[in-house]
């Protein structure tokens, strides 16, 4: 995938068909199932973020051109103040009208109302973990206790941990219980939503405890 930064706001990324079907996805299942369509699009956006430091925080406009060969995508991250959306636009070989008629588009679909307002207030923190040996999973839980969300799954060879910290603990809490975590294990690009769909869920809920108690 080849990814090029507009600026500060906005990111640009090319991904072949081919590219595509590695990643375990039909060409034609994206554009009819709604499902299949998001999970590649964050999954992309993920190995976005990674390498480009392109934060999701906020509403999003997209735009996808449909290639010969692949999918071209901007994506522009809109920025929140006092309850109104900012947008900048990156305009290209465009015209005006068509710019006007994509944020329109996105007003239709509330990207930038009760939405928006909604990523907002969220300031929990999702990641998956994977981990490089299951003797990593069990180190962890006997060190780690805090009463945070865990889910344990087996894909492609992998222990991954889905860790889900809510908003009831504060930035820095947050960012000192993911950096514990990590020092077993690693960030992973893999969705969620892939790991959902095509891997094996081991403990559902309180995956650390669960272990902690069976080894």
């Amino acid at each position: 995938m080849e990814i090029e930064r507009i600026n500060d706001t906005t990111i640009k990324f090319y991904i072949t068909y081919n590219d595509i079907e590695r990643r375990g996805f039909d060409k034609e299942e994206i554009w009819y199932s709604r499902e299949r369509g998001e999970e590649l699009f964050f999954e992309m956006m993920n190995e976005v973020s990674d390498q480009e430091k392109f934060e999701m925080n906020g509403p999003l406009w997209v735009q996808v051109h449909a290639l010969d060969k692949g999918l071209e995508v901007i994506v522009t991250r809109g920025q929140i103040n006092d309850g109104n959306v900012k947008l900048e636009i990156p305009v290209e070989d465009e015209g005006e009208d068509s710019v006007d008629k994509n944020i329109v588009d996105m007003l239709d679909q509330q990207f930038a109302n009760d939405e928006a307002n909604e990523i907002a207030k969220d300031h929990s923190l999702n990641v998956v973990v994977g981990f490089r040996d299951f003797e990593d999973v069990i180190s962890l839980s006997r060190v780690f206790d805090e009463d945070i969300s865990t889910s344990l799954y087996h894909f492609e060879n992998t222990y991954f941990i889905y860790v889900s910290i809510d908003e009831s603990y504060s930035d820095d809490e947050q960012d000192n219980m993911l950096s514990r975590i990590l020092e077993y294990g690693y960030e992973s690009d893999t969705t969620i939503h892939r790991i959902h769909e095509y891997g094996n869920r081991i403990a559902d809920q309180n995956a650390l405890s669960v272990i902690r108690s069976q080894f």
